[in-house]
C-alpha cells in the first residue's frame, strides 16, 4: 500500500514484465503497459483466497510492448549494466524524465496516416 500511496493522479507509470505468466518460468523481460493514475483511494483487490493485493486505479494507454535489453545501456536508473535485473527487485520506484520518455517514447502508439 505504502507505494501506492506515494502516487498521485495524473502520475504516469510504466510496468515492467519480468515472466510472460505470473508464477511461471517463461521470460518476457519487456516493458508492457503504460498510463497515468487515476482519482481515487488505494484498495484491496482479491485475486486468490491467499492473494489480496493493494491495487490503485489506472487509465491504460494503447502500446506495445518494448523489450528492455536494447534500452539498457540508455536508461539511467539501471546503474549495474550487467546486473540490470537487480533493480526491479525493489518493485515499485520512480525513474527520471528522461528514462520515461524514452521508454513511453517506444511504448505509446503514434498517429499513423492516413493510405
Amino acid at each position: 500500500r505504502s507505494p501506492l500511496r506515494r502516487v498521485a493522479p495524473g502520475d504516469w507509470v510504466i510496468y515492467y514484465s519480468s515472466k510472460v505468466h505470473y508464477k511461471e518460468k517463461e521470460p518476457c523481460q519487456a516493458f508492457t503497459a503504460v498510463g497515468q493514475i487515476k482519482e481515487g483511494e488505494v484498495y484491496t483487490a482479491v485475486m486468490t483466497p491467499n492473494f489480496e493485493p493493494a491495487r490503485r486505479d489506472v487509465d491504460f494507454k494503447p502500446c506495445e510492448d518494448v523489450a528492455i535489453r536494447p534500452l539498457i545501456d540508455k536508461l539511467s536508473f539501471i546503474e549495474d549494466k550487467q546486473h540490470w535485473g537487480y533493480k526491479f527487485r525493489f518493485g515499485f520506484f520512480e525513474i527520471n524524465q528522461e528514462d520515461f520518455e524514452l521508454i513511453a517514447g517506444e511504448m505509446l502508439e503514434r498517429e499513423r496516416p492516413s493510405q
